[in-house]
């Protein structure tokens, strides 16, 4: 033992020394570096041999040395108080979030209490389900009665646990499907989307925008559309409910959002009631029809978007339709909607799904997961007004549409030659880079490019899309201050594989990136 004491003793007191003479050093060379009297010192053993120009190099050898001094402790002093302040916000952003969320648990836990305390009140004074469902405000209780118009099967009120559910049963029990417009194939339907966003609605995109926006919903669900405050990324969809004479359904995404409770609501213990949800009902409703549907999460990322759509992005990726199933409650009720068997909700087809994110300090990054599952569609710039012939809205069914998607790919598959330059472009990548493309993407990529071919484009612009939106985008998360001139290569790689400046979107990503450091 005494040994070991020695042995560390002597090795403390050495590293310590040793942590000193560093230190020490680093002091020293820092003062003699600021040392103006040893400056002056030295130019006085000089300064009687120097000639008049000798005098003007050394006034502005000692001027350049003191403004780099300066220089240095300016930045030093800038680079410490940017950190406290990045520090600051971030803290405090955290602190919001944090007391938002707190907030909302304590008025869903307030409300519970609520709603516990009138159902014992309730029970005491013998007060029926109606009664006690008017004193809690439900009024989809009434709707739900009113909404079945006499019908031989009305909604009974009090018995039921989903109320508006049972409506839309009762709704589409003499439902016969409309007439719907097949004359028009993906092109014309593109073209007149967007006449119609322009006559009828005073909204102006590029047709590239349309292209994207129906060949990204051919090969994903899920569209996100990103990019500055009043571009017109919440109006895209929201015409496209208005075109297909199906309206869009808005969920405004909040802050507090931690679950899927918040999109497909949850089951009430206390009241024995469902609270349904704008989202539930229509993706409900949607299995009676054939129409388009369309969702909106608005503000998608001002909530963590891998918390509450978590489910639902695994749900999407399964191959199987018939595997997209979500699980509501967890028994049946023999009054429950029809079309919720053993409590479990069957996701149909005819639903997109777009989401619309800004990038700035109120919202969240969206995480790889997302991307990769999604298609985004940046729309950075105002649309440029134009004219347009008055344009209808159109009556189209979702499997008009799908049977257009599945044509595409028929008549416009990648060719072997592109399949053999994305190869090669993914080797280079990979020996660069470090970054794969993945199955998914190239699963997505041979459905996007025929369709967006068929949509008017040209497969370069379709591939050159999604190349710079899917596997260029996570060059983002390197050190980009080491890898500029890499960049600069594969730029160079893109015009010899493809020709001069034919992947202008990648180009421009990438010239972005190499700006940034």
């Amino acid at each position: 033992m005494g040994a070991y004491l020695q042995w560390c003793y002597v090795f403390l007191t050495s590293l310590l020394l040793a942590v000193w003479e560093f230190v020490k050093t680093t002091f020293d060379s820092f003062l003699a570096f600021v040392n103006v009297g040893e400056h002056i010192s030295v130019l006085r053993q000089y300064a009687s041999n120097f000639a008049w120009y000798d005098w003007v190099l050394a006034v502005l050898t000692l001027a350049l040395l003191y403004v780099m001094i300066v220089a240095v402790v300016v930045l030093i002093i800038l680079a410490v108080r940017k950190y406290i302040r990045f520090r600051k916000t971030a803290v405090g952003n955290d602190d919001i979030m944090e007391q938002m969320a707190i907030l909302h648990n304590d008025i869903k836990r307030m409300t519970k209490e609520k709603e516990r305390l009138i159902a014992i009140s309730a029970a005491g004074q013998g007060l029926s389900a109606a009664e006690l469902g008017a004193i809690l405000g439900d009024g989809s209780l009434l709707e739900a009665g009113g909404a079945t118009g006499g019908s031989k099967k009305d909604v009974v009120a009090g018995g039921v646990r989903f109320f508006r559910l049972n409506a839309v049963d009762a709704k589409y029990e003499d439902y016969v499907a409309p007439e719907y417009d097949t004359s028009m194939n993906l092109e014309q339907l593109c073209d007149d989307f967007r006449y119609f966003c322009c006559s009828r609605m005073r909204l102006y995109y590029d047709i590239k925008i349309i292209r994207l926006m129906f060949a990204g919903l051919s090969s994903t669900k899920l569209i996100l559309l990103q990019g500055i405050s009043g571009t017109g990324k919440t109006s895209l969809p929201y015409a496209m409910g208005k075109y297909f004479q199906n309206d869009a359904t808005i969920a405004s995404v909040q802050p507090s959002w931690r679950d899927r409770t918040e999109l497909f609501g949850y089951f009430n213990e206390f009241t024995k009631k469902y609270n349904e949800t704008e989202m539930l009902k229509r993706v409900y409703e949607s299995s009676y029809n054939d129409d388009i549907n369309v969702i909106i999460l608005d503000e998608m990322n001002i909530a963590r978007v891998e918390y509450y759509f978590a489910e639902m992005l695994s749900i999407l990726e399964m191959p199987d339709p018939n595997e997209w199933k979500l699980e509501i409650v967890s028994s049946s009720w023999p009054d429950d909607p029809k079309r919720l068997p053993e409590g479990k909700l069957q996701i149909p087809q005819n639903i997109w799904y777009v989401g619309t994110a800004n990038n700035d300090d109120s919202t969240f990054a969206v995480s790889d997961k997302v991307y990769d599952r999604a298609l985004v569609i940046n729309i950075d710039s105002k649309g440029v007004a134009f004219e347009a012939p008055d344009t209808p809205a159109k009556k189209i069914s979702y499997s008009h549409v799908a049977s257009m998607y599945e044509q595409a790919v028929i008549d416009h598959p990648v060719t072997e030659e592109e399949l053999e330059k994305i190869a090669k472009l993914d080797m280079y990548v990979i020996q660069k880079f470090r970054v794969a493309f993945g199955n998914r993407i190239m699963k997505q990529l041979c459905i996007f490019v025929p369709v967006y071919v068929a949509c008017g484009g040209t497969a370069t612009e379709a591939i050159d899309y999604l190349l710079a939106t899917k596997v260029f985008r996570k060059f983002e998360a390197l050190n980009l201050s080491l890898i500029r001139d890499e960049i600069k290569g594969l730029i160079s790689y893109l015009d010899q594989l493809y020709g001069k400046g034919a992947m202008a979107e990648c180009i421009a990503y990438l010239e972005r990136l190499r700006k940034m450091y």
